[in-house]
Order: structure tokens, then sequence, then C-alpha cells
């Protein structure tokens, strides 16, 4: 049995708090420069050149590559051989998201209850999902989520004999309908089956997953092109100026579901999608 202490974890959620929100993923930077070459309008690849300046001097000056430093969504696996001593796990990882949020000079935005509306001053509590794993490790992924694009999120329960074609169009109406909203060229990410609850968490997790990289099911990975093909012949284009690259990537997760139904949720990635990951 390993122990780790919780500061550690701590250590750790701050570091990538900071990290997601100043230095964009590499694959998710590519994906800019394979727009701006797939992009027919002038104006189009004039703005994928601004979205590579911009991502490339907030890795060089450690500034935030939004002012919408999101709401901190964290994905953390813990490994059964691991023994987590010195307080409590939630607590640690929300201490590393207000350290991260307030040493690196992160846009706080988070209230308090739904409601009331009071700020908490340090972006916290965070989201987050906890998964018991194999081994001896802890890993955490820290996903800020600007409320631009979550705000387009969409779910629908679809009947049990609900076609792949009635799905691929329910997404690409998703898409179409949020226009320029969630900062376009966006990134999709479509969760399939489970309860309505587990869909809404495949569609965020299929965000996470490297950009143009295909679900391994042919059936899905087919799914997946049609989505992109249909919402990018949409015209919205880049920040909804128009053009001919209005989504970067789509990704579909799927979970076993009920006989009697078939929940499908649509959340959307702005074109930072920012996620960074590290282990313990």
């Amino acid at each position: 049995m390993r122990e780790i202490h919780v500061s550690e974890i701590t250590a750790l959620v701050r570091k990538l708090c900071i990290d997601a929100n100043y230095y964009l993923p590499a694959d998710i930077r590519q994906t800019f420069v394979d727009g701006k070459e797939r992009e027919e309008s002038p104006l189009g690849k004039e703005i994928f050149d601004q979205m590579l300046e911009n991502c490339d001097l907030a890795r060089r000056d450690n500034v935030p590559i939004c002012q919408d430093t999101g709401m901190a969504v964290i994905f953390a696996e813990i490994g059964q051989e691991t023994h987590l001593t010195g307080g409590d796990f939630e607590a640690a990882v929300n201490e590393g998201v207000r350290q991260g949020y307030l040493d690196g000079y992160l846009r706080c935005s988070v209230v308090g209850d739904p409601l009331r509306r009071v700020n908490t001053g340090d972006n916290t509590p965070a989201v987050l999902y906890t998964r018991l794993v194999p081994g001896d490790k802890v890993r955490i992924m820290v996903a800020p989520k600007g409320f631009g694009s979550e705000n387009m999120s969409t779910m629908k329960m679809f009947t049990p004999a609900a076609t792949k074609e009635q799905i691929v169009g329910f997404t690409v109406h998703a898409c179409i309908n949020a226009g320029s909203n969630p900062c376009p060229p966006i990134v999709i990410g479509v969760g399939l089956g489970g309860t309505s609850d587990r869909a809404a968490y495949l569609a965020k997790r299929a965000l996470m997953r490297p950009a143009g990289e295909r679900n391994p099911d042919p059936l899905y990975a087919e799914m997946e092109l049609a989505i992109l093909e249909k919402v990018n012949a949409s015209g919205i284009g880049p920040q909804g100026l128009g053009g001919t690259v209005t989504a970067l990537s789509c990704a579909i997760e799927t979970y076993a579901t009920h006989i009697a139904g078939l929940p499908c949720v649509v959340n959307i990635g702005c074109h930072v999608t920012r996620h960074a990951e590290g282990e313990i």
C-alpha cells in the first residue's frame, strides 16, 4: 500500500489549474494550423492566425489564454493500492483550485449558490469526478470549462428506435443553433447511453479525447465524421463570422443503457478546449 499525503494532491491540482489556463494542449493547437489550411475565407484565415498568436503569447508570457478561466472540472483516478493521508481528498482538491486560481491570477467565476449568485472569491468548489482504478498512482486532469460554450449544452432522451442519422442530426442542430456563442471553431463532445447524468459525463469526457482521434468502433467513427462534415458545411465559420471551418474535432463516447431509453447529450467546447493532467 502506497501512502500519498493530500498536500501532494493540492500541489498537483494547483499546478494543473495554472497550466491548463496558460498552455493550450498541442493537439488543439495543431487543429488551428490544420484549420487555417482548410479554411477558405480570408477573414477566417486571419482569425486562425489570431488564435495561434493568442495561444502562443499566453504560453510565452505565462498568462491565461482566455479571460473566462472557467469552472474547474476535475477528473481524478485513484489507484486502489494507495492510502491518502493527512486530510480529506475533496478538500485537498478544492484547496488546489483555490491556490491555482489565486496564485495564477485566474478569473474567479464561481458563485456559491445558483440563485443567490454570491461569488466564492476563489473559484471553488470544483466539479469533481472520482474513479477508483487498479494500481498505486493518482492521476488528475483539470479541465477548466468556460460558460460561453457550456451554456450551449443540449440533451435529448431518444427512444430506443432512434437511428444514427437522427442522433447525428440532433448533434448538428445543437452545434448550428449555438452559432457564435461558444466561440467557434468548436470541439464537439457527445455522450450516448447510460442514464441522463451518465450521458452528460460522457459528453464532457469526450472533449478531452485527443483532437482528431476517432472512436475505435467504426459505427461511431463514421458518425463523428458525418457530424464534422455537416457542422462545417453550416458556414458559421471562425468566431461566427463565416467560413468553412466551424468545428475542429468531434468525439462520441458511449455506455450501456436501458432497453427503454437512449440518452444523448451534446457538450460543446470553445476553440480553447483546455485541459492538463498529471500523476503522483
